[in-house]
This record gives structure tokens, sequence and C-alpha cells, in this order.
């Protein structure tokens, strides 16, 4: 009964942390084996909301390791989990190979997996099963809801929304993202007289990785004068999709109408893996003129639901149950589960190339950054990104040369009053917290994924994202 997770505390050391769990009670319950020479006896503390259940994190290097619990003053071993006879009486076994396949080629020993925060769920253990009807009449009145209302409804009475025009040079275009602290614009090209696309960090993204690539032909200089739709045409040569005739393909717009249903645009939304998506409405029929109304989020239909519900929480029961008991979002793995992706956090002292990186070949969208404790600091998301097009600062940098911590630094210099690690920029929640809870949370704007924590050592246990609460609740 334990889980596997990252090596966030050891440099260079090939050690990883292993969650060990021991889910049957006691007043006081320690861990030691092999690894402490048994002469060490490791504190381990109850799980929050699971007061049977006590867990403990422990770093260890590749290879064999036996271990035993010290519960209430008496040697225990856990019977479900493989043991042997041995000097030391029946004990527990694991085996850690020296070449974990958590380990993606990429990634520096800083940056030992790639994290999707969108993947198959692990549910940690000492956790309720949830009824599955409860589940279902949820679903149903969710789904329902979605279906009867339109995109129309997620329209502000008043606001901007912001549309960049495709012959723009792309430095000035990522001044505009950065200036109006939005993650993404739609593309306008006026020869064609429609929207073609968007830009998004991740544009940005792939251009400091080509600028530090020796071999590229973009320049700094170039970059001043470098059009959106110049970039745009190179970009499919770095990252293309082949049809059968070997040809590259453009990714089309994906854009909703006023009057789709709420659910549609989810699912739009899920499908093509996107944060936001414009809401673009013709009044005639060729679809000419189109005029841009908004641009449509899953924070925003979240918020949506939570009004319709906030009153009668009890017709959807599913609300009320932890979330550490439903199958939702992405948590520390245990040993042994292949189905499930490593959960990877970075160190400050990681590169920043390291995490541009992570961002785009493991295609998430935020890295936790955690202590030598495996507590929660920051997250590097890749809006965070877009701090560097001011003062030109992508010009003054090199990638492998500077760390998360003073990327993060230059971010909260242009951007924020508080302090570098003040704790703003991360939303978090507990294991024991109700899906009713973490819907309200994430419905805020800006919003986009919770850290669940460990109560008290904001230890990073699991993330959940928009996209994680949409599949869970419509599939």
């Amino acid at each position: 009964m334990f889980g596997s997770g990252p090596d966030t505390r050891h440099e260079n050391t090939g050690v990883v942390p292993m969650r060990f769990m021991w889910p049957y009670g006691g007043r006081s319950v320690f861990l030691s084996g092999s690894f402490t020479g048994w002469s060490e006896h490791i504190p381990m503390s109850p799980v929050e909301g699971c007061p049977t259940v006590f867990q403990v994190i422990w770093s260890l290097a590749p290879g064999y390791h036996q271990y035993k619990f010290f519960v209430d003053g008496e040697w225990r071993h856990d019977e479900h989990q493989p043991s042997v006879s041995g000097s030391y009486g029946v004990v527990n076994t694991l085996y850690l190979p020296r070449e974990p396949v958590i380990v993606p080629p990429l990634l520096s020993p800083l940056a030992t997996g790639p994290m999707e925060v969108d993947d198959i769920f692990s549910r940690p253990e000492g956790s309720p099963r949830v009824a599955q009807a409860d589940l279902e009449v949820s679903r149903q009145r969710i789904s329902a809801f979605l279906s009867s209302h339109t995109a129309y409804e997620l329209l502000p009475e008043s606001g901007k929304v912001i549309a960049l025009d495709v012959t723009l040079p792309v430095k000035q275009a990522f001044h505009i993202l950065h200036e109006q602290a939005v993650p993404v614009a739609p593309l306008w090209d006026f020869s064609k007289g429609r929207f073609v696309g968007v830009l998004s960090a991740l544009d940005f993204i792939m251009i400091l990785r080509e600028l530090g690539n020796h071999g590229s032909n973009l320049t700094e200089e170039e970059l001043e004068s470098h059009t959106i739709s110049a970039w745009k045409e190179g970009k499919l040569h770095l990252k293309r999709q082949i049809d059968g005739n070997g040809k590259a393909l453009a990714r089309r717009l994906v854009q909703a109408g006023p009057y789709d249903s709420l659910k549609d645009v989810a699912l739009k939304i899920l499908q093509n893996s996107i944060s936001m998506i414009p809401v673009v409405h013709s009044s005639t029929h060729d679809g000419a003129f189109p005029q841009l109304l908004h641009l449509a989020s899953l924070s925003g239909i979240l918020k949506c639901i939570c009004r319709q519900f906030r009153h009668s929480a009890s017709s959807l029961p599913i609300l009320q149950q932890p979330i550490c008991s439903i199958p939702l979002g992405t948590w520390v793995p245990k040993i042994g589960e292949s189905n499930v992706r490593p959960f990877a956090m970075l160190r400050p002292n990681a590169s920043l190339g390291d995490a541009l990186s992570l961002l785009v070949q493991a295609e998430v969208s935020s890295i936790p950054i955690v202590d030598d404790n495996d507590s929660l600091l920051d997250i590097y998301s890749r809006s965070d990104i877009t701090a560097l097009a001011k003062d030109k600062a992508y010009a003054q940098i090199h990638l492998d040369e500077i760390s998360i911590h003073q990327a993060l630094q230059l971010g909260q210099d242009a951007n924020s009053p508080h302090g570098l690690y003040s704790g703003q920029r991360c939303q978090m929640c507990l294991r024991s917290d109700s899906l009713h809870k973490v819907m309200e949370r994430l419905a805020n704007p800006g919003v986009r994924r919770l850290l669940i924590v460990e109560a008290g050592s904001k230890r990073v246990e699991g993330i959940i994202s928009l996209s994680d609460v949409f599949r869970f609740l419509i599939g």
C-alpha cells in the first residue's frame, strides 16, 4: 500500500521518493527497513480525512529493499504486499529497477518524468469508493443542464475581446498578450475576411526554443519583423501533421456559435485539447463578416454549473464526496501501476530549458515547483513564458543557463507586488475537500488547476484541472 513519484530532494543521485502506507490503523506508526540500516524509525502521519491510514514518503535508490512497520510498539508487516522471511522475521519487499520507465530521454535528472494532468486516474489508497448510482444521477442532471443552455449565456454584459491581425510581427503580438494578461488570442486574416487560428503561449515557447537552436534560421533581429502568418507557416515544419500524401496539414480553427449548447462547447474544448474557443457569429448564411463575441472557456461553463446548482446541491449527490473518493485528477502513482503516467515536479534550480521541454514534449500546461521536502513553492505554466516578452527579456537569456527560480523572478518583478513564492499564484486543495468546493474554486477567473497538497506540510499529492472535472462530469 504505497506509491511512487519523481525524486525532487536529491540531485544526480538517481533516487526516487516512494510513498509507504499503513492502512490498518494504530496510535503511532513508524517505518524502518534495509534503507535505514534498520536503525532508524521513520514516523508516519495520518492521511487527511482518513485517520486509520498512515503514510510517509522516503527516497530510495534503485535496487532491492526490505521494510517493516512499527505499530504501537510492535513490529508488523503488510500481508497484502510482497514479503519474505529474513533475519528480521517476515518483512515486506520491493524492487526498484535501475532504469525506471518514468524517466523520458529528453529530460534531465531534475525533471524526472512527464506529468499529464488529464491522464488515467490513480485513486489514493484508503479512499472510499463513490456509489455508481450517485455518479450516474449527477452526470445525467449536469448533462441535461448543459444541453439546454447555450454559449450565448457565457457572454458578459460588458468587456473586451482581443484579436490579432496575422500581419502583426510576432514580437509585438507577444507584447500584447503580456500587457493584456491573456494566454491566447484569435487571429484575423484581412485578405480572407475570417478568423484563421489562434496565437498562444505555446507558440512563444516554440519560438524561444527555436531561437536557442544554433541551427535555426530565425534570428532575434528577424523576430522584430517576423509576422504571425510567417511564423505559423514555418511552424508546420517544426510540428507537422502528415496526411497520406505526405503534405503538411494546417490545423483548422475550432470555433463555436452563440447558440451552440454549453455541452457542445465543452466537448469541443476537451476533444481538441485547447484552453479557450472563440464564439463567433455571422448574420449571413455564407459566414461572411463574422463577429468575435467572446472567448469561451471551461472555467466560464463551470461557473454556470455552480450557479445553477448552488442552492440545490443535494440534487447532485456526487458534489458532497471528497475528491479522494472520486476517479478525478492525477495523483502520485503507486508502485507497480503501469497504466498511469508518472507525476513530475521540478526544483527551483532546474533550468528553464528543461521546463519548456517538459511543457512541449509531454503536452502539459503546468509543472509544480517544490522544495527539498517536496512542499509546494510555486507552479510554472505555459502562460508564464509571456513575461519574457517584457523589455525583450528573451534576447538576454539562454534557456539552459537561467533557472526556474530566476524565470519566476522575472515574471514576479514584472507583474506582481508580491514576492517570489508568496503563494498568490498557487491554488491548492486537500484530498478531503468535497468536489463541490473544488468546483467553486476552479470556477474563479484565471484558475485552471488546483494542486492537491498534504495539510500542514503542503507536500504535493496530485493535481486537478478544469479538463479533469469536465471529463469526469460529462465523459
